[in-house]
């Protein structure tokens, strides 16, 4: 546990939740993403497979620890693990409101032209990206460092007018 904690920077016990919430979304998103694609034929078969595209998407995610460590400002190893859940949750929560909002303003596959629909979804998607990326990253304690990643985005959209 001790190396555990020094190959990840952790001062104190608490920050031991980040790593751990880490492991426990990334099995979850392999289990979802298996049962998904298998169909759930067999429950051995899905946990076997599961546990198969967790180990692999483990690898690839210290893999990108590694190249982003280099280009991401943050004072602690753990702290990754933290901004890397605040992506997950964002991207999430920003699908989530943004199917009741294109509802709400009336549009559906059914009145508008199919490619329009996922225009304007992703459109509005994006606009409540932008917003509660900063949010949970307030919440997480990671505001300065997505603050400074949404400005980036904004001036890379040619909107560096709203920074102002």
């Amino acid at each position: 546990m001790e190396n555990f904690k020094k190959n990840w920077q952790i001062q104190h016990n608490w920050q031991l939740l980040f790593p751990v919430l880490g492991m426990l979304m990334l099995g979850y998103s392999s289990f979802r993403l298996v049962d998904v694609i298998v169909g759930g034929i067999n429950l051995f078969l899905v946990i076997i497979l599961s546990m198969v595209l967790f180990f692999i998407l483990l690898k690839l995610t210290l893999f990108l620890f590694k190249k982003l460590e280099r280009k991401w400002s943050v004072e602690y190893r753990w702290e990754m693990i933290r901004v890397f859940i605040v992506f997950a949750i964002t991207g999430s929560s920003s699908v989530f409101i943004g199917k009741p909002i294109i509802a709400l303003i009336g549009i559906t596959k059914e009145n508008f032209n199919t490619v329009f629909y996922w225009i304007l979804y992703i459109l509005v998607g994006l606009i409540f990206y932008q917003i509660l990326l900063v949010a949970y990253g307030w919440l997480f304690g990671q505001f300065n460092f997505f603050w400074e990643f949404e400005k980036k985005m904004l001036r890379r959209f040619g909107l560096e007018k709203f920074l102002n």
